[in-house]
């Protein structure tokens, strides 16, 4: 995995509170790993914050007509010198994810409880980057793993209202 660190010169540095406030909309889509893209997805994000704590209400459509909604609840932890610390929650998170803000980038690891069509549950790892382009435009690449093997990726391109 990239040390966030390398990024921490380049512009513009994200405020994680300025950027996910207010009204987002994403666009995505998931490559199995193969390369193959399975689904497409668009993504409304309402997110809002009290203080420290912010929390990020996302409505997902998917091409196949499915609707998915999951909440992030975020919260700022301890800085260091790799950069401002993140502590992120949400229902089908397992335990907290964990990211770091440095210079543009986000990186977040977490793991995810994935429910598949067939009705079976898998932790799945993430290692999710996101770069901010300029202020209102984002892009998001997550590699997902499962027992250490790639299975997949992910990726969204954010913009605010």
């Amino acid at each position: 995995s990239i040390d966030p660190q390398v990024y921490r010169s380049e512009k513009p540095a994200l405020d994680l509170q300025r950027y996910f406030n207010g009204t987002l909309e994403g666009h995505g889509m998931f490559q199995d790993r193969s390369g193959q893209v399975q689904r497409r997805f668009v993504v409304t994000i309402k997110a809002n914050w009290a203080g420290d704590v912010g929390t990020l209400d996302e409505d997902f459509l998917w091409s196949d007509g499915k609707r998915e909604k999951r909440v992030w609840t975020l919260r700022k932890a301890a800085g260091d010198a790799t950069g401002t610390r993140w502590v992120g929650t949400a229902a089908d998170v397992i335990g907290e994810a964990r990211g770091v803000v440095s210079g543009n980038a986000l990186n977040w690891t977490y793991t995810f409880d994935l429910k598949s069509d067939d009705g079976k549950r898998y932790e799945v790892a993430f290692d999710d980057w996101m770069f901010l382009i300029d202020e209102r435009v984002m892009l998001n690449r997550a590699v997902m793993s499962f027992y250490g093997f790639r299975v997949g990726e992910v990726f969204i391109s954010f913009r605010r209202l």
